[in-house]
């Protein structure tokens, strides 16, 4: 028999696919062998034909459960004689570079048991793992993946260790991260002033202590400091907030198992498999009624982000704690996580009464990936740890875009495929902007790619567009503006390979338009590069501009302007001085830009609802808006928004609200019929343009009750309709979006 050559591309590296190949292989008594390269794995195998037939079938469907085989070619080679045996080749760093860069994975059963286990010599050891689970992206220096190139580098394996690490029928074989209490990094607990402190069980212990107490933990987990909090304290919960300066936001909630989890919220089995999985994001969940978790957590909110343990370290805290703790971010409000010791110190010292943490580098800052279930299908909110980087198959030239002003996200296009980096948060800060500029020049650096071109937002202000301005100068390359709600249609196409033409319904907050207006609540025909408008909500003005993002108030009063002629029941909000203002800057246009958007369209009408007239953060008052229409359900019926020439009139959708408002209508009910009046605009504007395919993007589908009550309508009249999944509908997905848009110009020119 022909001597098989077989090159497989995709997330086939950190996630055990050579040691894999080699034990499949050898179990069929096959020779040859596997081998890391920067294009992915190849591999050469020789032996009978059905050994070989078998070895293909098996390579597929058996592969590690992390592992994500995009591409699988084969060829024949002459047979060879060194073909008697088969073998793990040394890794070749030389030739095309490809993304493969494996997420990091959340702690596998075997090794959960195994730190549990009083006969392991890992037994209580809080950076355990193995080829199936540990750290990818957060330690990665370059590719390939090997230890050498890794954060790992510094600890040298011990002789046990590196007999685990050669023996081909381990499962620590070449499991790049592996370490134990006598080679590997280990924990130390320390005060808010720093210096030396408690360590290893002592560290653990004093942490434990700490929280029992109430206090704040500063822990450096797998992609950088957590703060974590007794998540059952009120006063413990409440006194986070007070010094992260997080009012109203919710936390996540880190449950020590899937009883206790179960016992504070309502999931089922589909979730908890997503919950145990690789991933292992944070989902939103309902709160079960009599659920131990503080209100604090989630104020005026029904569902609670909930996770389970995902690294050693986590499961012996929540083991040692023995209940719920709020897990979040290490960093103030706006800023990016700390992710070294001496800089946790210094901008989280007066956040965290201690401070766990280790000696392991994390070289890249990773928060945790955020969800909901959907259809029974995983949606992705927030991509960041378990996700990120895992590349999506794309063709075009290469393309560096550099997304929006909040929740940032970078996308490389090189070598077929796109690299959205995680998450990163808003560009607020200097730390924000500077952690976009590491990125930018960390993907580059990775994949030794060369953009031919850079991406950006139509918006001239954000932090985005100034950092793409400035490097499409040092860089010599063109610079493409992509207008927002663009890139947001543009991205759910790249992730499902459409090329268009699509009905795109955009909704959302806010986005620089084409003819200097905000836009948000947009119906876009898009082909290609380039896009039609032919739709779009009626503008109203948004008195005080940007403010009116923390003041639902203030898009109310907008809206009675603009439909009313007058402030109706908006002034309630105000006081007489204020709004005779407000009403005289509107009349001359001063700091009143008007708007399209759904996203303030919600504001105004929990505001006049006398749901929230001020909001904590951007889509706190929409999420208010929402969780009253999930009780009105049953109520039925919708307002009336009809279409005109293309332009969704508002007026009769705010006539009918107040009419209800008059009559002392059930506040639930009138928030179902608001969105539904939504999910008819939909259909209306999908009928209007004839397209049977219909994107749904943008943060309003977000909201999960618009997007099922969307979904259903356009699907009950024919249309095919594509939702955002496995990248976010919010701003997150915007460099994918822009990516796309890029290199389809190249292409097409």
């Amino acid at each position: 028999m022909p001597r098989l050559r077989i090159q497989v591309q995709g997330v086939v590296q950190g996630v055990g696919f050579r040691p894999f190949v080699f034990r499949l292989a050898t179990e069929l008594g096959l020779g040859g062998w596997v081998q890391n390269r920067p294009e992915g794995i190849r591999i050469e195998v020789q032996g009978a034909g059905f050994g070989q037939e078998e070895f293909l079938r098996r390579l597929r469907v058996e592969a590690p459960r992390a592992a994500v085989i995009h591409d699988l070619v084969c060829d024949s080679l002459p047979e060879s004689a060194d073909g008697a045996h088969f073998r793990i080749l040394p890794s070749e760093s030389e030739g095309d570079r490809r993304p493969s860069i494996p997420a990091d994975l959340a702690l596998c059963p075997e090794c959960e048991q195994e730190i549990q286990d009083p006969g392991s010599r890992r037994f209580r050891y809080p950076f355990t793992n193995c080829t199936a689970c540990g750290p990818r992206y957060s330690i990665i220096a370059s590719l390939p993946y090997d230890r050498s190139r890794t954060a790992m580098a510094e600890f040298p394996l011990c002789p046990d260790c590196r007999a685990e690490f050669e023996d081909p029928l381990d499962r620590r074989f070449h499991a790049q991260p592996m370490a134990c209490p006598r080679c590997g990094p280990k924990l130390v607990y320390c005060g808010p002033e720093g210096g030396p402190g408690s360590e290893t069980e002592a560290a653990l212990a004093a942490a434990l202590d700490l929280l029992k107490r109430g206090g704040i933990l500063a822990l450096k987990g797998l992609g950088g400091f957590q703060l974590l909090v007794d998540a059952r304290s009120q006063t413990a919960v409440q006194r986070l907030r007070d010094r992260k300066g997080r009012a109203e936001k919710p936390f996540a909630v880190m449950f020590p198992d899937p009883e206790f989890l179960e016992a504070a919220c309502v999931v089922d089995a589909i979730a908890l498999a997503a919950l145990r999985g690789p991933a292992a994001p944070i989902l939103l969940v309902p709160r079960r009624e009599g659920s131990p978790v503080a209100l604090a957590v989630a104020p005026d909110n029904p569902d609670l982000g909930a996770f389970l343990p995902y690294t050693p370290l986590h499961r012996l805290l929540l083991e040692g704690f023995g209940g719920p703790l709020v897990c979040t971010s290490g960093n103030r409000s706006e800023e990016p996580m700390a992710i070294g010791g001496a800089e946790a110190l210094a901008r989280l010292g007066d956040i965290a009464d201690g401070f766990l943490g280790h000696d392991r580098p994390v070289l890249r800052p990773l928060d945790d990936s955020v969800g909901r279930m959907e259809g029974g299908a995983l949606h992705l909110l927030r991509r960041a740890r378990g996700f990120a980087p895992l590349p999506l198959p794309m063709a075009g030239p290469s393309v560096l875009a550099l997304g929006g002003h909040m929740k940032a996200t970078v996308t490389l296009l090189a070598g077929d495929q796109a690299v959205v980096s995680q998450h990163l948060g808003d560009l607020d800060s200097a730390q924000g902007l500077a952690l976009l500029e590491r990125t930018v020049a960390d993907l580059l650096a990775f994949l030794e790619a060369a953009p031919e071109r850079l991406a950006c937002d139509l918006h001239p202000d954000y932090g985005s567009t100034r950092v793409a301005e400035a490097l499409a100068c040092r860089m010599g390359l063109p610079l493409l503006r992509v207008q927002h709600h663009h890139a947001h249609v543009a991205a759910v196409m790249a992730e499902h390979g459409l090329r268009g033409p699509v009905l795109g319904l955009a909704w959302d907050g806010s986005g620089w338009g084409t003819d200097g207006t905000v836009w948000g609540g947009e119906a876009l025909e898009v082909d290609g590069t380039g896009f039609r408008r032919p739709g779009h909500l009626r503008p109203f003005p948004l008195p005080g501009g940007e403010r009116a993002v923390r003041e639902p108030r203030r898009a109310a009063l907008g809206l009675c302007l603009a439909c009313l002629g007058k402030p109706g029941p908006a002034a309630a909000a105000f006081n007489p001085e204020e709004l005779a203002v407000l009403c005289r800057a509107t009349e001359r246009g001063v700091n009143t830009p008007m708007c399209s958007s759904a996203g303030r369209l919600f504001d105004a009408v929990a505001s006049l609802a006398g749901i929230r007239s001020g909001a904590g953060f951007e889509g706190q008052a929409a999420m208010a808006l929402e969780f009253q229409a999930r009780r009105g359900r049953s109520a039925g019926g919708s307002y009336p928004i009809p279409l005109k020439e293309g332009q969704a009139d508002l007026a009769p959708l705010l006539e009918a609200l107040l009419d209800d408002l008059r009559l002392g209508a059930d506040l639930p009910a009138m928030a179902f019929r608001f969105h539904a009046a939504l999910a008819d605009l939909a259909l209306a504007f999908a009928e209007a343009a004839g397209r049977e395919w219909v994107v749904l993007s943008g943060g309003c589908f977000q909201n999960a009750l618009l997007s099922e009550l969307c979904q259903e309508r356009l699907a009950s009249r024919g249309f095919q309709v594509f939702r955002p999944a496995r990248f976010p509908a919010n701003d997150g997905a915007l460099s994918l979006g822009q990516a796309w848009v890029a290199s389809r110009i190249s292409m097409e020119h």
